[in-house]
Formats: C-alpha cells, sequence, structure tokens
C-alpha cells in the first residue's frame, strides 16, 4: 500500500438489499498518480466511485480522500472535499440550459465565487487546453457531437485546477478515434494539474493509455492490483480473460442477460 495515499480505500463494503456489490474494497491512489478500476459490468465500478464521492454510503469500511473520512462525513465535509476534485461523466452531463463557457465556469461561479466575465475568461482557457476554439463556446451543448461534448466534460471538470479527477467511462460511445484523442487530453491535463485520478472503465486501450497502475474488480473485491506494464505478463487468470476478451475462463458471466 502507498504511503500517505491521496485516497484510501479500506474494506469497504456496500450493499443493496439482500446483494452485495463491494465486498471489501482495498486500494490506494498515490499523489499524482492515475488509477484505473476495471470489471465487467455490474462488479462494482461505479459503486466504489460512487462511495468515494459520497453520493452512497458505505456498509462499514474505511474511505479517506486527502486525510479525511468520507464514511459518515458530514454534508459540509463532503463538499469541502468535493470541492477540491473535477470529474467527467460518462455522458458529460452538461447542463442544457446553459451555453459551453457557462458549463465550463460552473464550478468556479457556484463553488468558488468567482465573478462571471473571470470565470467566462477560465472557461476559454479551458476550452483552448482540450482543444476547442473560442467559437464553441456560446453553443449550446444540445449542437455538439459526442467527442466534443466529452471535451467540454472534461474542460469543465479541470477548470477548478482540482487536486483529483474522476473519469467515469470516458470514451463510452465513441469511436476508436475520437477515444484515442480523449485518452490522450485526459493524460495532458492530469500531468499539467498535477493531480492524482481514479477512471473506471472497461475499455482495455484507454486504462493502458490514461493509468499508471489498473486494479481490477471481481464480485466485490479487488483480485488484481499492478503497474500498466505488468498487465501482459500477469498470471492471474481473471485479469487475463477480461483483457483476452475471452468468453471461455473462471469469469463467472452472466450470459443470460447479455
Amino acid at each position: 500500500m502507498t504511503d500517505n495515499p491521496k485516497i484510501s480505500l479500506r474494506d469497504v463494503h456496500k450493499s443493496f438489499g439482500p446483494k452485495k456489490v463491494l465486498q471489501g474494497i482495498d486500494l490506494d491512489v498515490a499523489p499524482g498518480e492515475s488509477v484505473a478500476i476495471i470489471g465487467g459490468s455490474g462488479t462494482g465500478k461505479s459503486v466504489t466511485l460512487k462511495c468515494i464521492l459520497g453520493l452512497l454510503d458505505a456498509d462499514q469500511g474505511s474511505i479517506l480522500v486527502n486525510g479525511e473520512q468520507m464514511v459518515g462525513a458530514s454534508r459540509s465535509l463532503r463538499e469541502t472535499v468535493l470541492s477540491k476534485t473535477g470529474m467527467l461523466f460518462q455522458s458529460a452531463a452538461l447542463f442544457d440550459s446553459m451555453n459551453v463557457w457557462e458549463n465550463i465556469a460552473f464550478g468556479l461561479i457556484e463553488g468558488k465565487n468567482i465573478s462571471r466575465r473571470a470565470a467566462r475568461d477560465i472557461a476559454m482557457e479551458r476550452l483552448a487546453d482540450v482543444g476547442l476554439g473560442p467559437e464553441i463556446a456560446m453553443l449550446s451543448p444540445a449542437t455538439l457531437s459526442g467527442g466534443m461534448q466529452k471535451r467540454v466534460g472534461l474542460a469543465r471538470a479541470i477548470a477548478t485546477k482540482p487536486e483529483i479527477l474522476f473519469f467515469d467511462e470516458p470514451t463510452t460511445g465513441l469511436d476508436p478515434i475520437m477515444g484515442d484523442i480523449i485518452n490522450d487530453l485526459i493524460v495532458k491535463c492530469t500531468r499539467d494539474l498535477g493531480a492524482s485520478a481514479i477512471t473506471i472503465t472497461h475499455d482495455m486501450a484507454s486504462a493502458r493509455k490514461i493509468a499508471d497502475r489498473i486494479a481490477m474488480i471481481y464480485q466485490g473485491r479487488i483480485i488484481w492490483n499492478g503497474a500498466v506494464s505488468e498487465i501482459d505478463s500477469a498470471d492471474n487468470p481473471f485479469l487475463r480473460q477480461f483483457v483476452a476478451g475471452d468468453i471461455e475462463g473462471p469469469l463467472d458471466l452472466d450470459l443470460k442477460h447479455l
């Protein structure tokens, strides 16, 4: 485990009625480190992320973010901790009632009490950071392609210069070329900020490019955790099957729902 981690999970459990989703998650993310959490659908990736963010309360265990305990945290403490984070949502989750620059500046205006004029200037800088020109600023998000929406979402995630970034399936719905562009932008923006990052994904090409380290969830536990460079030589049969995309193997696939 990492000394003085930015994020630290110990024995985290979460159930929904009789369904046990997380059954003892242990994971550290060091300052400036990028970690991808991989695994199939329904294995607990999104639930882990929501527990870290405080959107769900863990039933058991410890979740430290910047040394602050998020399990059972007050709303004010949770808001203080989350004010130092940024997130790119799977669908970009842009506000339709706001134009592009207002979406990017939302956290600056609402969370940092920055004036609209100053926030707009910062939003324009962040647009440039993700490779979009000023002509995009006044457009409605609904007029943008999926790839452009993801880039605007990334610009919003980095607008406040957060210490921690979260990426939820960042390449879902994108063609391979645009997915690679988003991956490159995530790497650049994360490194420029010196931020720690957690990405949840089932896209191994994305995980390999974005992350320094990969953790695989299966049946509510981390079953493999190692550097990206170790993936192809790892002797874990569950990881090998997932990376190869094989039907045959030890993973318990719920094929009747496919």
